[in-house]
C-alpha cells in the first residue's frame, strides 16, 4: 500500500514537473516570438521613419536649382521647406489623439501612403504650386511616423533596454537632417532635381508594401472623442509661431511684419490652445495632454531638446553660408564637408544609448552640453580666413556632443511619463523639435543678416559683412548653448529603469 502511494505520488509529481516545463517553454517561445515581432515592428519604423525625416532638409541645396528651373522667386522657393516645416508643426500636435485612438498598423499605413503619394506627385510635378503641394502631402506623413515610433518603442522595449533602442532612434532624428542637404548635393551634381524624389520613391513604396503585409497591432486603442476647438487652435498655435519664425528667418530682419504678425497670432492661438487642454484633461478629452509636464524629468528634457535642435537646425543652415560665402567653397565641398559629423551622430548613437542602460542619463548629458557650448563659443572665432580643416573639426566636434545628449534626452524625458501619457510626450517631443527648428533657423539667420547689413551699410565688403554676421549669429547660440549645462543635473532615470544585468 506503502509502495503503491508512493509510486502514485512520483507519477503525479514527475506529470506536474514535466506540464510544468512544458508550460515553461511554451511561455519562452511565445516571448520569443513576440520579441521577433516587436524588432520587426520597431526596424520597419526605423527605416521608414528616417526616410520620411531626410525630406525635411534634402531641398535646402536644391533651391537655386529649383528657382531656375521652375522660374520662381526665391521667397517663394523657400516656401518648399517652410510648408513642409509648416505642416509638420500643425500635424504632429494631432498625433497624441490619433495614436490612442486607432491601431498602430492602419496609423503606419495611413502615414507610408501619404508620404509616398507626396513623393510621387513631387517626381512628377509641372510645376512649383504641384511641387509645394506635394510637399505638404510629404509632411503629413512624416508627421506621423516619429510619435509613431517614439510611442511604439515606449510600449515594447523593457525598461533595462531603452536606451539602447532609443540611440537608433537618435540615429533617425539627428543623421537624416545633418546628411539631408549632402545627399541633395551629390544628387544634384549628376542628375536633374526630380530624382531627389523618384531615388526615394522605391524605398517608401517598400516599405509601405513590406509594412503593410508584415505590420502588427501593439497597442491597443481607446475611443475618444476629438476636440475640433483644439485642433483650430493648435493649428493657428504652433502653425503661426513656425510660419512666422520661418518668415523672420527668411526676411532676414527684426522689423519684418510679415514675420512678426504670424508669431502674436501663433503666440495667441496656443495661450488658448494650453486654456482648453488644461480643462479637457480633467476628463481624459485633452488633444495634448499636457500632465506630462507634471514629470521635472520630461519638463527639464523639453528644455535641453529644444537648445539641441536650435543648435542642429541653426548650425546646418549657417555652416554651409559660411563656407560658401566666406570661404567661397563649392556647393559639393561644403556638403562632404559636413558629412563626417553626421556621421559621427550616427555611429556614436547605439554606444551612447548602452551608455545610458548602464551608468543613466546625468553624465552622458553634462558632458555633451559642455561640449556643444565649448564648440560654440570656438565657432564664435570664425574668419574670413580660417581654414576649412577647423572648420570640419569643429562640426565633428558639435556632433559628438549633440551625440551624447539626444538619447538620454528622449529616453529620460518619455520614461519619465505615466504609460497612458506615452503618446501625448511623443507628439509634444515632435512638436518641439519642429518649433525649435524654426526657431534656431531663425535666430541664426535673422541675426547674422541683421549684422552683415549695418556692416555694408558702414562700408565693409560682402566677406567682411558676412563673417562678421556668423560671427553675432554663433555668439548668440552660444549664450543660449550655457542654460543646457545646469538643466542638465536635474535629469535622472526614472525609476524602475535599472540597468541591464
Amino acid at each position: 500500500m506503502t509502495e503503491t502511494a508512493t509510486a502514485t505520488a512520483t507519477t503525479g509529481t514527475t506529470a506536474t514537473g514535466t506540464d510544468a516545463a512544458a508550460h515553461a517553454a511554451a511561455a519562452s517561445a511565445a516571448e520569443a516570438a513576440l520579441g521577433i515581432r516587436n524588432r520587426l515592428v520597431i526596424t520597419l519604423l526605423l527605416i521608414s521613419t528616417f526616410i520620411v525625416i531626410l525630406n525635411e532638409t534634402i531641398m535646402g541645396v536644391a533651391l537655386p536649382r529649383l528657382m531656375s528651373d521652375l522660374n520662381i522667386t526665391a521667397s517663394a522657393a523657400q516656401w518648399l521647406t517652410s510648408a513642409f516645416m509648416l505642416t509638420m508643426a500643425v500635424v504632429i500636435p494631432i498625433t497624441g489623439f490619433l495614436l490612442q485612438r486607432f491601431n498602430t498598423r492602419p496609423v503606419f499605413i495611413a502615414a507610408m501612403t501619404l508620404f509616398s503619394t507626396g513623393t510621387l506627385i513631387a517626381a512628377l510635378a509641372p510645376g512649383f504650386e504641384v511641387l509645394l503641394a506635394a510637399r505638404v502631402v510629404q509632411a503629413t506623413g512624416t508627421a506621423i511616423m516619429f510619435p509613431l515610433l517614439l510611442t511604439t518603442v515606449m510600449t515594447l522595449v523593457p525598461p533595462a533596454h531603452l536606451g539602447r533602442m532609443m540611440g537608433n532612434i537618435s540615429i533617425v532624428i539627428s543623421v537624416a537632417p545633418a546628411i539631408g542637404p549632402t545627399i541633395s548635393g551629390a544628387i544634384l551634381s549628376v542628375l536633374d532635381w526630380r530624382w531627389m524624389f523618384i531615388l526615394v520613391l522605391p524605398i517608401a513604396l517598400t516599405s509601405l508594401i513590406v509594412g503593410g503585409i508584415m505590420m502588427k497591432n501593439v497597442t491597443t486603442p481607446r475611443k475618444t472623442p476629438i476636440d475640433v476647438l483644439s485642433v483650430i487652435l493648435s493649428a493657428l498655435g504652433f502653425g503661426g509661431l513656425v510660419y512666422g519664425l520661418s518668415n523672420l528667418g527668411a526676411a532676414g530682419g527684426i522689423a519684418s511684419v510679415s514675420g512678426w504678425l504670424p508669431l502674436a497670432v501663433g503666440a495667441l492661438g496656443l495661450a488658448l490652445f494650453i486654456l482648453r487642454q488644461l480643462a479637457l484633461q480633467k476628463r481624459d478629452g485633452a488633444l495634448l495632454d499636457l500632465r506630462t509636464f507634471r514629470s521635472r524629468t520630461f519638463t527639464f528634457a523639453i528644455v535641453m531638446m529644444a537648445i539641441s535642435m536650435m543648435a542642429l537646425f541653426g548650425t546646418i543652415i549657417l555652416l554651409p553660408i559660411y563656407m560658401q560665402t566666406v570661404l567661397g567653397l563649392p556647393a559639393l565641398t561644403t556638403g562632404l564637408l559636413l558629412l563626417p559629423g553626421g556621421l559621427v551622430m550616427g555611429l556614436l548613437a547605439p554606444t551612447v544609448g548602452r551608455l545610458y542602460d548602464r551608468s543613466g542619463p546625468t553624465r552622458l548629458l553634462v558632458t555633451g552640453a559642455v561640449i556643444v557650448s565649448a564648440v560654440f563659443w570656438a565657432m564664435t572665432l570664425l574668419r574670413s580666413d580660417t581654414s576649412q580643416w577647423w572648420v570640419l573639426a569643429a562640426h565633428v566636434t558639435l556632433s559628438f556632443g549633440l551625440a551624447l545628449l539626444f538619447t538620454p534626452l528622449f529616453t529620460a524625458g518619455l520614461a519619465a511619463v505615466r504609460p497612458e501619457l506615452y503618446s501625448h510626450g511623443s507628439a509634444m517631443v515632435g512638436t518641439v523639435q519642429q518649433l525649435a527648428g524654426a526657431a534656431g533657423t531663425a535666430l541664426f539667420v535673422t541675426v547674422m543678416a541683421s549684422v552683415a547689413a549695418s556692416r555694408l551699410a558702414g562700408g565693409a565688403t560682402d566677406v567682411a559683412a558676412t563673417s562678421a554676421g556668423i560671427h553675432a549669429a554663433f555668439l548668440c547660440g552660444a549664450v543660449i548653448s550655457l542654460f543646457a549645462i545646469p538643466a542638465a543635473f536635474f535629469i535622472r532615470r526614472a525609476a524602475g529603469h535599472t540597468p541591464p544585468v
